[in-house]
């Protein structure tokens, strides 16, 4: 079994500090790449599909999660407020607030919508120690959120396409669902007394399911306080569940925020808000791709894509240049020259990076490469120019293969 906390620590790429705080952890050189790179793709991915970015504080007036429900239901997940200036404000735990403020900071037409606003942004939990551990349970979590105001008619597209998202994502990043599950309320008073708010949501994320075709777990007591939710579930080596990617379709925080737009009619109307976020918060996500993968991320993802080994030192000087063109095309790519040991324990010392290009005498004199994949095949001799297009190409796709598309 693959421990995300053993290959971080071992793989460089992030760590804790007492001082900093326990679930604080902070991301060194290799892990901010991967993070960077992870950050890069889910928003071009939601670019494409129609999202605008935004940014909004971590912080919040008490105020604010009085009104969206947050201080009610969810106050014991939160940290305490802070005075300032005669008044009290928060470290926020959720985005939404927040964007329903941006959303109500100008008048909207139903012309304008669906209106998709997307935000990776922090947000803060007051977590006990005991449950604290490596990437997945943190107090400081940076999340892939985005929120969508749409029509109540708009609201099962909107949805649907929010699932084709997260699909998509997830064969990018080589990653399998363990189940798929419909996440309603249960008894007590953790959730939004308002019972027909909660089967009209329902119904609706039914109905997405069901025209999507996919097979879910119904679980009463997961919901969010104020609404159902649809959650992809993922595993850890020991068989453990966590929530990574969630579609959330909610009624109440539009109602509490009096959200309006202009309907064809003329009269003003309550938009549907519909939560989604496609890979979860990045810590969650990095730590089960590191186990999914053993620490051998998808070429496009690897901290570093290609290592260049000269070898003898007659060659450095031609893998220096390698390394030089590799990084004009984008591509991350370091030499592991003599310095470091023997060819055989520069090549084992590499053994997680996607591509090994081999320079020796004869290589070096046509401008050529002996490419060995991670996956241990090896490939005659062939133009560096040639391997840098093919490379760059599958890198510039995303593909999850290492030679083949």
């Amino acid at each position: 079994m693959h421990d995300h906390r053993r290959l971080g620590r071992e793989l460089d790429l992030f760590d804790t500090d007492p001082l900093a705080g326990a679930g604080l952890p902070y991301w060194l050189p290799d892990g901010a790449v991967v993070r960077h790179t992870l950050e890069e793709y889910v928003r071009d991915l939601e670019r494409r599909a129609g999202y605008r970015h935004v940014y909004s504080p971590v912080l919040g007036k008490r105020e604010l999660y009085e009104i969206s429900g947050h201080w009610a239901h969810y106050s014991d997940d939160m940290f305490p407020p802070m005075d300032l200036g005669g008044e009290q404000v928060v470290l926020r735990p959720s985005l939404c607030p927040h964007h329903a403020l941006i959303y109500r900071s100008r008048p909207h037409s139903y012309r304008e919508l669906p209106l998709r606003i997307a935000e990776l942004g922090g947000m803060y939990r007051s977590e006990l120690s005991g449950v604290l551990g490596g990437l997945t349970r943190v107090r400081a979590i940076q999340l892939n959120d985005a929120h969508v105001f749409c029509t109540l008619d708009q609201a099962v597209e909107e949805a649907e396409a929010a699932l084709r998202m997260i699909g998509e994502a997830h064969a990018a990043l080589g990653i399998r669902p363990a189940r798929h599950r419909l996440s309603l309320p249960g008894p007590g008073g953790k959730y939004v007394a308002d019972p027909d708010l909660w089967r009209r949501a329902s119904a609706m994320l039914r109905e997405v399911l069901d025209r999507a075709g996919i097979a879910y777990e119904a679980v009463e007591g997961e919901a969010a306080f104020y609404g159902p939710k649809f959650d992809v579930q993922i595993a850890d080596p020991a068989g453990r569940e966590t929530t990574l990617s969630t579609v959330q379709i909610d009624l109440h925080q539009p109602e509490r925020f009096d959200l309006r737009y202009t309907g064809p009619d003329g009269a003003r109307h309550r938009p549907v808000m519909v939560h989604r976020s496609v890979i979860g918060s990045l810590e969650r996500a990095v730590a089960h791709l590191l186990e999914v993968h053993a620490g051998a991320f998808p070429a496009w993802l690897a901290p570093v894509q290609i290592v260049v080994l000269p070898v003898s030192d007659t060659e450095s000087e031609d893998a220096a240049r390698l390394v030089e063109r590799c990084l004009e095309r984008g591509l991350r790519a370091r030499s592991a020259t003599s310095e470091e040991g023997t060819l055989g324990a520069r090549v084992r010392a590499a053994r997680l990076v996607p591509y090994q290009a081999v320079i020796g005498a004869r290589e070096a004199a046509v401008d050529h490469v002996s490419l060995r994949l991670r996956d241990g095949r090896r490939l005659e001799a062939q133009p560096a120019e040639g391997v840098l297009h093919r490379v760059g190409g599958l890198v510039a796709r995303r593909s999850v293969g290492l030679w083949d598309a």
